[in-house]
């Protein structure tokens, strides 16, 4: 297969899904313009903004991606190239592009509250209480790794394999400095153009324009020196102040001019597919079709494919963002539910975003595809670094472009990394304004606010006390041990996602609207985590069980004990929660036949 055929023919089917799935779902629960959305009715200046529909896009299309469709389907590519676009084509139109979209309507129909409140109106408030804490500790976890995988994109000094001499990184340096200026020019932004009404053309021509300066100083002069700890103290200030403040002056204007650079990071990926193409040659010929249902012994030279599992459940669970995301539906229903001028904008910013999402999984495919010799010969350590160095390297086949594109330090690799960090610190302070929301609603019922509760529910409740809570849980954990957990994050991810689909689907019900088809995704994407978490409970007892395995591990004993504890916990949550939700969803029906 050609990477630019497959990319076309991906774009065709996904603009298809868009117009007709999307569009007989938007039909069938009843969008309507004539409902006010909860960011006039319950404005408030900070969390509460109505704003244009390419500035929510863009809040919203940066906070869901993260890095998760560019390390998804790579570490999935073990299972070979048609089972990954096959699951992102299908899985993304017909239950991510669905689950993210329903979440958005179900909180626009909610006050704009996140799903925590539409569990308990939909299920019942003991759910919503499981709902919340099961989402809290995802969202801690996210933090934990966002702000460390942050932190490591900005740190400045790496160590020479070879000499074991510590020496600067320019590349993570330029990417630190075009970060920070990123956010002093978004404040700027939102403090000028607030209360202003400023053309579309002239919004996006100036935004362009900005982007452009701020890369080109930032390149040039990187003067931002840091290791890796201080970048986490100074992210965990950074997201302190950004989670609690009004979003017309950071949120908003930082994710919108942040996605031009995301959109060009795209379009400079189809340039690179497309120019290969005619230049050269980005057939998938070295990359298998299909390898094994087994992947455990394959590729042992390869890090970043290593330890995939079984395609039933590892790609489903593996791909995340690239078809369905759980962290998507806390990002419709937690921010861009707050900012939505007009009901009708949730098509192509919930469902519209999704499917966007599944074209950067199509071509971080074809990235991995181009470069797949060296990847299984374990010649790149992340999947950051096969993204940027395949696309660099099909930019570097077309002629004149050979000279800045195809080695570590070229203008072209730098932004495809600066691209890869912006995703990620767009997601990492969204991942803690979300996390301080559901820290609150732990304590208060859909019907409180943190006004009107009293006594020690009020100062945990507080907003300032929640971020702070929030913040401290996520950085001290990024800066400890993160990683010994983070195998956990793709099933909890993913079954969060199933959560989602059964609160949406029990909310339609409610409604009286159409809701059969979540039926068969709820239910897909449950036994696909409840699988996932038994092969990770079973895998844990055996170490634990078996004489000498615990010792030798390079990882700390107890983190195993860890892994099974949680593993453990999610499971039971899974069965606790989809009872209770399938009980309310076809409970309901059977007394209306009655």
């Amino acid at each position: 297969m050609n990477a630019l055929i497959l990319l076309l023919i991906a774009a065709v089917v996904l603009v298809c899904g868009y117009v007709f799935y999307g569009g007989w779902l938007a039909k069938q629960w009843g969008i309507d313009d004539s409902n006010i959305t909860p960011a006039h009715t319950m404005e408030d200046g900070v969390d509460y903004v109505p704003a244009k529909p390419y500035v929510v896009i863009g809040h919203h299309f940066s906070s869901i991606a993260g890095a998760g469709p560019i390390n998804g389907p790579i570490q999935a590519a073990i299972f070979g190239w048609v089972p990954v676009v096959l699951w992102v084509l299908i899985g993304g139109i017909f239950i991510g592009a669905m689950h993210d979209f329903g979440a958005l309507f179900a909180s626009l129909r909610h006050k704009g509250q996140t799903l925590a409140a539409v569990v308990e109106k939909n299920i019942d408030p003991m759910a919503k209480k499981l709902f919340c804490v099961f989402a809290f500790l995802t969202l801690i976890l996210v933090v934990a790794a966002f702000a460390s995988i942050v932190a490591g994109t900005f740190n400045a000094y790496s160590v020479n394999a070879a000499t074991g001499e510590v020496v600067e990184n320019l590349a993570n340096e330029r990417t630190a400095m075009i970060s920070v200026l990123f956010i002093i020019a978004a404040i700027i932004w939102g403090v000028v153009t607030r209360g202003r009404q400023i053309s579309g053309p002239v919004n996006v021509a100036c935004a362009i324009a900005v982007i452009i300066i701020i890369v080109a100083i930032g390149y040039n002069f990187p003067i931002l020196k840091m290791g890796t700890t201080t970048w986490m103290y100074i992210i965990g200030l950074y997201i302190l102040v950004a989670s609690v403040a009004p979003v017309w002056i950071l949120l908003q204007p930082r994710d919108y001019l942040s996605s031009y650079l995301l959109y060009g990071m795209i379009l400079l990926a189809v340039i690179g597919i497309g120019g290969a193409t005619i230049f050269g040659n980005t057939s998938f010929e070295n990359m298998p079709a299909f390898t094994a249902f087994d992947t455990t012994a394959l590729y042992p030279d390869a890090k970043v494919l290593s330890g995939r599992g079984f395609l039933f459940p590892a790609l489903f669970v593996t791909i995340a963002c690239g078809a369905i995301s759980g962290f998507h539906s806390l990002v419709a229903s937690g921010t861009t539910s707050k900012q939505l001028d007009k009901e009708s904008h949730a098509k192509p910013i919930a469902y519209g975003g999704m499917l966007l999402e599944c074209l950067l999984a199509i071509i971080s495919l074809c990235a991995v595809a181009y470069v797949w010799n060296g990847v299984t010969a374990g010649q790149f350590a992340t999947p950051t670094q096969i993204f940027a160095g395949g696309l660099s390297a099909m930019l570097g086949v077309i002629p004149g472009l050979g000279s800045i594109a195809g080695e570590a330090g070229s203008i072209a690799y730098s932004l495809l990394i600066l691209a890869v960090s912006a995703f990620c610190l767009t997601s990492l302070d969204t991942a803690t304004r979300i996390g301080r929301m559901m820290f609150q609603e732990m304590f208060m019922s859909a019907d409180e606010t943190p006004e009107t509760v009293a006594g020690w529910k009020k100062v945990i409740c507080n907003p300032y006390v929640a971020t702070v809570i929030t913040v401290f849980l996520g950085v001290a954990l990024g800066m400890t041990g993160y990683s010994y957990i983070w195998p956990l994050f793709g099933a909890a991810n993913q079954l969060l996602a199933a959560l989602a689909l059964l609160a949406v689907c029990s909310f339609l019900g409610n409604i009286g609207r159409n809701n059969k088809m979540f039926y068969v995704p709820m239910i897909f994407m449950l036994i696909v985590t409840l699988t996932s978490l038994v092969i990770t409970m079973k895998a844990k007892i055996a170490l634990i069980t078996t004489p000498g395995a615990l010792a030798a591990l390079t990882t700390p004993v107890w983190a195993t004990y860890v892994q099974l504890l949680l593993a453990i916990v999610l499971f039971v949550l899974a069965i606790v929660l989809a009872v209770r939700a399938c009980k309310h969803i076809f409970g309901k029906k059977q007394q209306a036949a009655a």
